[in-house]
């Protein structure tokens, strides 16, 4: 038994919550934090852990923050329910555990993507999901929280979580709808301005970042594809902005 514990956040989540789960039941807490869901996910996580807690959805970062404060170990590891931690990575947070030298792991994320996982030499993104509890808070309440970790050295993992994003197109493309939304809620909330050059230039330069820097084009048509719905989501950011600015309160 891994004596620390596993949050997740979910919401209808039944096509990937078992293989999440699954993964992780050798750790010691497992607590699950759902926002209502209507389909078999709440059944199937009541399989792995008894801490399976409702609480109405308010912001990633508040819901992630909430799961955060139920764990009672001193180490704490993050996923979601469409991700699965690999074997090699358990035998680091081991490792980590007994050495107590780092308080935090940032860990590669290895993509599946339109039915396919992506080549090994596309560049992986990395998340801190793996730390100590009384190092870390959640300070950006919106999209896309990211826990902030102070009063400790943070390690690179080499072991990794597999990331099995949205299957069909039409479901990324709704997800990026309404994250685009919220995004550029926060940058009006923030008094962040529309400028032309970034409308302008938002679009070629995330499919450059996306295609060549992040090394997208190994993976070939999907590689491409992808590489355009990261850059139209970074365009729509910034033209929900400019609608913002000009016409809310006059639909």
């Amino acid at each position: 038994m891994i004596k620390a514990s596993v949050y997740m956040i979910c919401m209808n989540e039944q096509r990937h919550i078992r293989r999440a789960l699954e993964a992780v039941k050798d750790f010691d807490e497992i607590v699950i934090v759902d926002s209502g869901s209507f389909d078999e996910t709440v059944q199937i996580a009541k399989e792995y852990t008894d801490k399976v807690i409702y609480k109405k959805w308010e912001g990633e970062g508040i819901q992630k923050a909430y799961a955060l404060a139920q764990c009672t170990n001193k180490w704490v590891l993050n996923i979601d329910a469409d991700e699965e931690v690999t074997p090699e990575l358990k035998i680091e947070i081991i490792e980590l555990m007994k050495q107590d030298e780092y308080g935090a792991l940032d860990i590669p994320f290895h993509e599946y993507s339109l039915g396919k996982i992506c080549h090994d030499k596309v560049r992986k993104n990395t998340h801190i999901r793996f730390f100590k509890k009384e190092n870390a808070r959640y300070t950006n309440m919106g999209v896309h929280a990211q826990v902030e970790i102070f009063d400790t050295k943070i390690k690179r993992s080499k072991g990794t979580i597999h990331h099995f994003s949205d299957k069909f197109i039409h479901e990324l493309v709704m997800k990026n709808n309404n994250y685009s939304t919220l995004r550029a809620e926060q940058k009006a909330g923030k008094k962040n301005k529309s400028l032309f050059l970034k409308l302008l230039f938002i679009y070629p330069l995330t499919f450059f970042k996306s295609y060549f820097l992040r090394r997208s084009f190994y993976d070939g048509k999907k590689g491409f594809i992808t590489a355009n719905i990261n850059a139209f989501y970074a365009f729509m950011k910034e033209a929900k902005l400019y609608e913002l600015e000009n016409f809310k309160g006059k639909q």
